[in-house]
């Protein structure tokens, strides 16, 4: 479960942020690097556990989708964590900040 959370949502970020990537004011590149990377990491653990008889590829379990959901928390944390550290609209650091 947690390899379709974290696959839907990095699909849906690089939809909005394919729309809107001649002004990525909010950074949503970074977003996307992390939910891919997250993605294609998941998708070795999957392949590798299921090549070594280690279980089923997709997990339809509560733990898998809680660990869906905690996975996407975290990266949308360190997202919101860039944008506030790089400010890139100027609001926290004024207009000189942003850049």
């Amino acid at each position: 479960m947690w390899l379709i959370i974290l696959a839907f949502s990095a699909a849906i970020a690089t939809a909005i942020w394919y729309s809107r990537a001649e002004e990525d004011k909010c950074m949503l590149k970074i977003l996307c690097l992390m939910l891919w990377g997250a993605t294609i990491m998941v998708l070795v653990d999957r392949v590798i556990g299921c090549l070594t008889g280690g279980g089923e590829f997709f997990e339809l379990t509560p733990e898998a989708a809680a660990l869906g959901f905690t996975m996407l928390t975290v990266a949308l944390i360190i997202w919101e964590a860039i944008l506030l550290i790089k400010d890139p609209k100027g609001v926290l650091y004024g207009k000189a900040g942003g850049k």
